[in-house]
Protein backbone atom coordinates (compact mmCIF):
# COMPACT_ATOMS: atom_id res chain seq x y z
CA UNK A 1 0.00 0.00 0.00
CA UNK A 2 1.33 3.42 -1.01
CA UNK A 3 -0.93 5.63 1.05
CA UNK A 4 -0.43 9.42 0.81
CA UNK A 5 -1.90 12.42 2.61
CA UNK A 6 -1.97 15.70 0.67
CA UNK A 7 -2.47 18.90 2.69
CA UNK A 8 -3.70 21.87 0.66
CA UNK A 9 -6.66 22.19 -1.72
CA UNK A 10 -5.65 25.04 -4.00
CA UNK A 11 -4.83 24.70 -7.68
CA UNK A 12 -1.54 22.87 -7.06
CA UNK A 13 -3.19 20.45 -4.65
CA UNK A 14 -5.91 19.81 -7.19
CA UNK A 15 -3.44 19.02 -9.98
CA UNK A 16 -1.31 16.81 -7.73
CA UNK A 17 -4.29 14.77 -6.53
CA UNK A 18 -5.67 14.38 -10.06
CA UNK A 19 -2.29 13.16 -11.31
CA UNK A 20 -1.91 10.80 -8.34
CA UNK A 21 -5.30 9.30 -9.14
CA UNK A 22 -4.12 8.75 -12.72
CA UNK A 23 -1.24 6.66 -11.35
CA UNK A 24 -2.98 4.12 -9.15
CA UNK A 25 -0.09 1.69 -9.49
CA UNK A 26 1.93 4.11 -7.33
CA UNK A 27 -0.73 5.92 -5.28
CA UNK A 28 -3.05 3.21 -4.02
CA UNK A 29 -4.82 5.30 -1.37
CA UNK A 30 -5.14 9.11 -1.57
CA UNK A 31 -6.27 11.42 1.22
CA UNK A 32 -6.76 15.21 0.97
CA UNK A 33 -7.04 17.71 3.82
CA UNK A 34 -7.50 21.48 3.98
CA UNK A 35 -8.87 24.15 6.28
CA UNK A 36 -11.89 24.40 3.94
CA UNK A 37 -13.20 20.87 3.45
CA UNK A 38 -15.60 22.00 0.71
CA UNK A 39 -12.57 22.68 -1.50
CA UNK A 40 -11.36 19.15 -0.85
CA UNK A 41 -14.80 17.77 -1.68
CA UNK A 42 -14.88 19.69 -4.98
CA UNK A 43 -11.49 18.25 -5.95
CA UNK A 44 -12.61 14.76 -4.91
CA UNK A 45 -15.72 15.08 -7.10
CA UNK A 46 -13.61 16.15 -10.09
CA UNK A 47 -11.16 13.30 -9.52
CA UNK A 48 -14.02 10.80 -9.30
CA UNK A 49 -15.57 12.12 -12.51
CA UNK A 50 -12.30 12.16 -14.47
CA UNK A 51 -10.61 9.00 -13.18
CA UNK A 52 -13.19 6.96 -11.26
CA UNK A 53 -10.93 7.07 -8.19
CA UNK A 54 -12.38 7.87 -4.77
CA UNK A 55 -10.30 9.98 -2.42
CA UNK A 56 -10.98 10.73 1.24
CA UNK A 57 -11.30 14.34 2.44
CA UNK A 58 -10.80 16.04 5.80
CA UNK A 59 -11.03 19.47 7.44
CA UNK A 60 -7.67 20.43 8.96
CA UNK A 61 -6.02 23.50 10.42
CA UNK A 62 -2.41 22.74 9.45
CA UNK A 63 -1.13 25.37 11.90
CA UNK A 64 -2.31 23.04 14.68
CA UNK A 65 0.49 20.50 15.13
CA UNK A 66 -1.51 18.27 17.46
CA UNK A 67 -4.48 18.12 15.09
CA UNK A 68 -2.24 17.42 12.13
CA UNK A 69 -0.37 14.72 14.04
CA UNK A 70 -3.67 13.11 15.04
CA UNK A 71 -4.92 13.09 11.44
CA UNK A 72 -1.67 11.58 10.17
CA UNK A 73 -1.89 8.84 12.80
CA UNK A 74 -5.55 8.23 11.93
CA UNK A 75 -4.81 7.82 8.21
CA UNK A 76 -1.40 6.14 8.49
CA UNK A 77 0.19 7.41 5.25
CA UNK A 78 3.74 6.65 4.17
CA UNK A 79 4.21 10.26 3.02
CA UNK A 80 2.66 13.67 3.74
CA UNK A 81 2.71 16.02 0.73
CA UNK A 82 2.53 19.62 1.97
CA UNK A 83 0.86 21.81 -0.67
CA UNK A 84 -0.48 24.29 1.88
CA UNK A 85 0.94 27.77 2.55
CA UNK A 86 4.71 28.11 3.16
CA UNK A 87 3.91 29.61 6.59
CA UNK A 88 2.80 26.13 7.62
CA UNK A 89 5.89 24.14 6.60
CA UNK A 90 7.44 23.87 10.05
CA UNK A 91 4.20 22.89 11.77
CA UNK A 92 3.63 20.11 9.24
CA UNK A 93 7.25 18.94 9.55
CA UNK A 94 6.78 18.77 13.32
CA UNK A 95 3.63 16.69 12.87
CA UNK A 96 5.40 14.31 10.48
CA UNK A 97 8.18 13.79 13.02
CA UNK A 98 5.65 13.18 15.79
CA UNK A 99 3.71 10.68 13.66
CA UNK A 100 6.78 9.04 12.09
CA UNK A 101 6.11 9.65 8.38
CA UNK A 102 8.06 11.10 5.47
CA UNK A 103 7.53 14.76 4.44
CA UNK A 104 7.56 16.63 1.12
CA UNK A 105 6.79 20.19 -0.01
CA UNK A 106 7.11 22.53 -2.99
CA UNK A 107 8.10 25.84 -1.35
CA UNK A 108 10.32 26.75 1.57
CA UNK A 109 9.25 28.22 4.88
CA UNK A 110 8.31 31.89 5.19
CA UNK A 111 7.23 33.66 8.39
CA UNK A 112 3.82 35.30 8.24
CA UNK A 113 5.05 38.64 9.52
CA UNK A 114 8.05 39.07 7.20
CA UNK A 115 8.33 38.75 3.42
CA UNK A 116 11.49 36.70 3.71
CA UNK A 117 11.94 33.08 2.76
CA UNK A 118 15.02 30.92 3.17
CA UNK A 119 15.89 27.29 3.85
CA UNK A 120 17.68 27.79 7.17
CA UNK A 121 14.56 27.03 9.24
CA UNK A 122 13.98 23.74 7.42
CA UNK A 123 17.65 22.76 7.12
CA UNK A 124 17.72 23.02 10.93
CA UNK A 125 15.52 19.87 10.98
CA UNK A 126 18.31 17.76 9.44
CA UNK A 127 19.29 15.92 12.62
CA UNK A 128 15.68 15.37 13.73
CA UNK A 129 14.69 13.66 10.48
CA UNK A 130 17.97 11.74 10.22
CA UNK A 131 17.71 10.41 13.76
CA UNK A 132 14.07 9.44 13.14
CA UNK A 133 15.05 7.59 9.96
CA UNK A 134 12.67 9.78 7.96
CA UNK A 135 13.06 11.71 4.71
CA UNK A 136 12.03 15.34 4.23
CA UNK A 137 12.12 16.32 0.55
CA UNK A 138 12.11 20.09 0.00
CA UNK A 139 11.05 21.96 -3.10
CA UNK A 140 9.49 19.42 -5.46
CA UNK A 141 7.54 21.92 -7.56
CA UNK A 142 8.66 23.63 -10.75
CA UNK A 143 10.68 26.55 -9.44
CA UNK A 144 11.95 25.41 -7.04
CA UNK A 145 11.90 21.83 -8.22
CA UNK A 146 12.13 21.15 -11.94
CA UNK A 147 14.51 24.07 -12.50
CA UNK A 148 16.88 22.61 -9.90
CA UNK A 149 16.58 19.13 -11.45
CA UNK A 150 17.33 20.67 -14.86
CA UNK A 151 20.57 22.12 -13.45
CA UNK A 152 21.52 18.82 -11.79
CA UNK A 153 20.80 16.89 -15.00
CA UNK A 154 22.87 19.34 -17.08
CA UNK A 155 25.80 18.96 -14.69
CA UNK A 156 25.51 15.15 -14.64
CA UNK A 157 25.31 14.65 -18.39
CA UNK A 158 26.70 17.71 -20.17
CA UNK A 159 29.03 19.85 -18.03
CA UNK A 160 32.25 19.30 -16.17
CA UNK A 161 31.70 22.73 -14.67
CA UNK A 162 28.80 25.20 -14.80
CA UNK A 163 29.92 28.84 -14.60
CA UNK A 164 26.63 30.74 -14.97
CA UNK A 165 23.04 29.65 -14.53
CA UNK A 166 19.94 31.66 -15.38
CA UNK A 167 16.41 30.46 -14.60
CA UNK A 168 13.75 31.94 -16.87
CA UNK A 169 10.07 31.76 -15.85
CA UNK A 170 7.61 32.97 -18.48
CA UNK A 171 3.84 32.80 -18.21
CA UNK A 172 2.49 33.79 -21.60
CA UNK A 173 -1.10 33.07 -20.60
CA UNK A 174 -3.98 35.55 -20.65
CA UNK A 175 -6.83 35.04 -18.17
CA UNK A 176 -8.92 38.03 -19.28
CA UNK A 177 -8.88 39.73 -15.85
CA UNK A 178 -7.72 43.30 -15.23
CA UNK A 179 -5.53 42.06 -12.36
CA UNK A 180 -5.19 38.55 -10.99
CA UNK A 181 -2.38 36.25 -9.90
CA UNK A 182 -1.93 32.72 -11.22
CA UNK A 183 -1.05 31.34 -7.80
CA UNK A 184 -1.80 32.41 -4.21
CA UNK A 185 -2.04 36.24 -4.44
CA UNK A 186 -0.52 36.79 -1.02
CA UNK A 187 2.59 34.71 -1.77
CA UNK A 188 2.85 36.05 -5.34
CA UNK A 189 2.79 39.71 -4.32
CA UNK A 190 5.19 39.19 -1.41
CA UNK A 191 7.67 37.59 -3.83
CA UNK A 192 7.35 40.22 -6.54
CA UNK A 193 7.63 43.24 -4.24
CA UNK A 194 10.62 41.91 -2.28
CA UNK A 195 14.13 43.16 -3.15
CA UNK A 196 15.84 41.19 -5.90
CA UNK A 197 18.89 39.09 -5.04
CA UNK A 198 21.23 37.01 -7.14
CA UNK A 199 24.37 34.98 -6.39
CA UNK A 200 27.62 36.26 -7.86
CA UNK A 201 31.24 35.43 -7.03
CA UNK A 202 30.41 33.82 -3.69
CA UNK A 203 28.06 36.46 -2.31
CA UNK A 204 24.53 37.77 -2.56
CA UNK A 205 23.96 40.93 -4.58
CA UNK A 206 20.79 42.82 -3.61
CA UNK A 207 19.01 45.25 -5.93
CA UNK A 208 15.62 47.03 -5.73
CA UNK A 209 12.58 45.01 -6.78
CA UNK A 210 11.89 44.99 -10.53
CA UNK A 211 14.82 47.32 -11.24
CA UNK A 212 16.53 45.12 -13.86
CA UNK A 213 14.77 43.82 -16.92
CA UNK A 214 15.58 42.45 -20.35
CA UNK A 215 13.60 41.08 -23.25
CA UNK A 216 13.81 37.41 -24.19
CA UNK A 217 12.12 35.65 -27.10
CA UNK A 218 10.41 32.61 -25.56
CA UNK A 219 9.55 29.73 -27.86
CA UNK A 220 5.77 29.33 -28.32
CA UNK A 221 5.17 32.62 -26.45
CA UNK A 222 7.24 35.33 -28.16
CA UNK A 223 9.29 38.28 -26.84
CA UNK A 224 8.55 39.16 -23.22
CA UNK A 225 10.03 41.53 -20.65
CA UNK A 226 11.52 39.55 -17.78
CA UNK A 227 12.68 40.98 -14.47
CA UNK A 228 15.45 39.96 -12.09
CA UNK A 229 14.00 38.54 -8.86
CA UNK A 230 14.99 36.49 -5.87
CA UNK A 231 13.60 32.96 -5.75
CA UNK A 232 14.27 30.25 -3.19
CA UNK A 233 16.05 27.78 -5.46
CA UNK A 234 18.90 30.27 -5.79
CA UNK A 235 19.83 29.53 -2.18
CA UNK A 236 19.95 25.76 -2.56
CA UNK A 237 21.64 25.93 -5.98
CA UNK A 238 24.36 28.18 -4.52
CA UNK A 239 24.85 25.64 -1.72
CA UNK A 240 24.99 22.50 -3.86
CA UNK A 241 26.74 24.03 -6.90
CA UNK A 242 29.47 26.05 -5.18
CA UNK A 243 31.51 26.27 -8.39
CA UNK A 244 28.86 28.37 -10.19
CA UNK A 245 30.01 31.98 -10.38
CA UNK A 246 26.59 33.52 -11.00
CA UNK A 247 23.02 32.30 -10.48
CA UNK A 248 20.01 34.46 -11.38
CA UNK A 249 16.23 34.12 -11.58
CA UNK A 250 14.06 35.98 -14.09
CA UNK A 251 10.25 36.19 -14.30
CA UNK A 252 8.06 37.81 -16.95
CA UNK A 253 5.41 40.41 -16.09
CA UNK A 254 3.11 42.38 -18.36
CA UNK A 255 2.92 46.16 -18.16
CA UNK A 256 -0.70 46.09 -16.95
CA UNK A 257 0.17 43.75 -14.06
CA UNK A 258 3.05 46.00 -12.98
CA UNK A 259 0.94 49.16 -13.18
CA UNK A 260 -1.78 47.64 -10.99
CA UNK A 261 0.86 46.41 -8.55
CA UNK A 262 2.46 49.87 -8.38
CA UNK A 263 -0.87 51.47 -7.52
CA UNK A 264 -1.66 48.83 -4.90
CA UNK A 265 1.75 49.39 -3.29
CA UNK A 266 1.31 53.16 -3.35
CA UNK A 267 -2.02 52.98 -1.51
CA UNK A 268 -0.74 50.48 1.05
CA UNK A 269 -2.68 47.40 -0.06
CA UNK A 270 0.45 45.20 -0.24
CA UNK A 271 1.41 45.83 3.39
CA UNK A 272 1.81 42.77 5.62
CA UNK A 273 1.73 44.63 8.93
CA UNK A 274 -1.66 44.89 10.68
CA UNK A 275 -3.91 47.95 10.51
CA UNK A 276 -7.10 48.71 12.45
CA UNK A 277 -10.31 48.94 10.41
CA UNK A 278 -13.64 49.47 12.21
CA UNK A 279 -12.00 48.30 15.41
CA UNK A 280 -10.76 45.08 13.82
CA UNK A 281 -7.13 44.25 13.07
CA UNK A 282 -6.58 43.27 9.43
CA UNK A 283 -3.57 42.65 7.17
CA UNK A 284 -4.04 44.72 3.97
CA UNK A 285 -2.44 42.09 1.71
CA UNK A 286 -4.67 39.36 3.14
CA UNK A 287 -7.73 41.56 2.53
CA UNK A 288 -6.52 42.15 -1.05
CA UNK A 289 -6.22 38.39 -1.50
CA UNK A 290 -9.85 38.01 -0.45
CA UNK A 291 -11.12 40.40 -3.15
CA UNK A 292 -8.92 39.18 -6.01
CA UNK A 293 -10.00 36.25 -8.21
CA UNK A 294 -9.20 32.83 -6.75
CA UNK A 295 -6.32 31.44 -8.87
CA UNK A 296 -8.12 28.11 -9.21
CA UNK A 297 -11.03 29.97 -10.85
CA UNK A 298 -8.86 31.19 -13.75
CA UNK A 299 -8.58 27.81 -15.48
CA UNK A 300 -11.63 28.09 -17.77
CA UNK A 301 -10.57 31.48 -19.18
CA UNK A 302 -6.78 31.20 -19.38
CA UNK A 303 -5.26 30.71 -22.81
CA UNK A 304 -1.65 30.64 -23.97
CA UNK A 305 1.47 28.84 -22.77
CA UNK A 306 4.16 28.87 -20.11
CA UNK A 307 7.84 28.45 -20.87
CA UNK A 308 10.19 27.78 -17.94
CA UNK A 309 13.79 26.61 -18.07
CA UNK A 310 17.50 26.99 -17.33
CA UNK A 311 20.30 28.48 -19.39
CA UNK A 312 23.69 27.12 -18.27
CA UNK A 313 27.14 28.09 -19.51
CA UNK A 314 30.38 26.33 -18.67
CA UNK A 315 32.91 23.70 -19.60
CA UNK A 316 31.28 20.79 -21.41
CA UNK A 317 32.23 17.19 -20.93
CA UNK A 318 33.75 17.32 -24.43
CA UNK A 319 36.23 19.95 -23.23
CA UNK A 320 34.61 22.91 -25.00
CA UNK A 321 32.85 25.96 -23.59
CA UNK A 322 29.12 25.77 -24.28
CA UNK A 323 25.71 27.18 -23.41
CA UNK A 324 22.72 24.84 -23.11
CA UNK A 325 19.07 25.75 -22.60
CA UNK A 326 16.72 23.13 -21.15
CA UNK A 327 13.06 24.08 -20.85
CA UNK A 328 9.42 23.00 -20.77
CA UNK A 329 6.46 24.51 -22.60
CA UNK A 330 3.02 23.92 -21.08
CA UNK A 331 -0.33 24.85 -22.60
CA UNK A 332 -2.95 26.38 -20.28
CA UNK A 333 -5.90 24.92 -22.18
CA UNK A 334 -4.38 21.43 -22.29
CA UNK A 335 -3.72 21.56 -18.55
CA UNK A 336 -7.30 22.61 -17.90
CA UNK A 337 -8.71 19.88 -20.13
CA UNK A 338 -6.77 17.22 -18.21
CA UNK A 339 -7.12 18.40 -14.61
CA UNK A 340 -9.48 21.41 -14.50
CA UNK A 341 -6.58 23.76 -13.62
CA UNK A 342 -4.47 26.26 -15.57
CA UNK A 343 -0.81 25.67 -16.42
CA UNK A 344 0.76 27.56 -13.50
CA UNK A 345 -0.90 25.13 -11.09
CA UNK A 346 -0.19 22.22 -13.45
CA UNK A 347 3.54 22.94 -13.72
CA UNK A 348 3.82 22.79 -9.91
CA UNK A 349 1.33 20.02 -9.21
CA UNK A 350 2.82 17.50 -11.65
CA UNK A 351 6.34 17.73 -10.15
CA UNK A 352 4.77 17.39 -6.69
CA UNK A 353 3.22 14.12 -7.83
CA UNK A 354 6.53 12.99 -9.35
CA UNK A 355 8.56 13.74 -6.22
CA UNK A 356 5.99 11.92 -4.10
CA UNK A 357 6.05 8.94 -6.48
CA UNK A 358 9.84 8.65 -6.30
CA UNK A 359 9.77 8.76 -2.49
CA UNK A 360 6.92 6.25 -2.21
CA UNK A 361 8.70 3.82 -4.55
CA UNK A 362 12.00 4.19 -2.71
CA UNK A 363 13.75 5.47 -5.84
CA UNK A 364 14.62 8.57 -3.84
CA UNK A 365 15.39 7.69 -0.24
CA UNK A 366 17.49 8.67 2.73
CA UNK A 367 17.26 9.88 6.31
CA UNK A 368 17.37 13.64 6.83
CA UNK A 369 16.37 16.81 5.03
CA UNK A 370 17.08 16.82 1.29
CA UNK A 371 16.85 19.44 -1.39
CA UNK A 372 15.97 18.11 -4.80
CA UNK A 373 19.45 18.97 -6.16
CA UNK A 374 20.97 16.27 -3.93
CA UNK A 375 19.10 13.45 -5.65
CA UNK A 376 19.51 11.59 -8.96
CA UNK A 377 17.81 13.75 -11.63
CA UNK A 378 17.32 10.98 -14.20
CA UNK A 379 14.15 9.27 -12.88
CA UNK A 380 12.53 12.68 -12.31
CA UNK A 381 13.42 13.84 -15.83
CA UNK A 382 12.00 10.61 -17.27
CA UNK A 383 8.72 11.06 -15.41
CA UNK A 384 8.38 14.67 -16.60
CA UNK A 385 8.29 13.38 -20.17
CA UNK A 386 5.73 10.71 -19.33
CA UNK A 387 3.34 12.77 -17.21
CA UNK A 388 2.64 15.97 -19.09
CA UNK A 389 5.73 18.19 -18.80
CA UNK A 390 8.04 17.15 -21.68
CA UNK A 391 11.32 19.04 -21.86
CA UNK A 392 13.79 19.82 -24.60
CA UNK A 393 17.39 20.98 -24.84
CA UNK A 394 19.05 23.24 -27.35
CA UNK A 395 22.47 24.86 -27.64
CA UNK A 396 22.71 28.65 -27.64
CA UNK A 397 25.44 30.88 -29.00
CA UNK A 398 26.37 32.19 -25.57
CA UNK A 399 25.16 33.03 -22.05
CA UNK A 400 22.27 35.33 -21.22
CA UNK A 401 23.34 38.97 -21.22
CA UNK A 402 23.26 41.75 -18.54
Amino acid sequence: MSKVLVIGAGGVGSVAVHKMAMNRDIFSDIHLASRTVSKCDAIAASVKERTGVTISTYALDADDVEATTALIRQIGPKLVVNLALPYQDLAIMDACLAAGVHYMDTANYEPRDEAHFEYSWQWAYQDKFREAGLMALLGSGFDPGVTSVFATWLKKHHFERIDTLDILDCNGGDHGQHFATNFNPEINIREVTAPARHWENGEWVTTPALSYKQTFDFEAVGPKNMYLMYHEELESLAKFFPEIKRIRFWMTFGDAYLKHLEVLQNVGMTRIDPVIYNGVEIIPLQFLKAVLPEPASLGPTTKGKTNIGDIATGLGKDGTEKTLYVYNICDHEDAYAETGNQAVSYTTGVPAMIGAALVLQGIWSGAGVFNIEQLDPDPFMDMLNKHGLPWQVKELDGPLGF
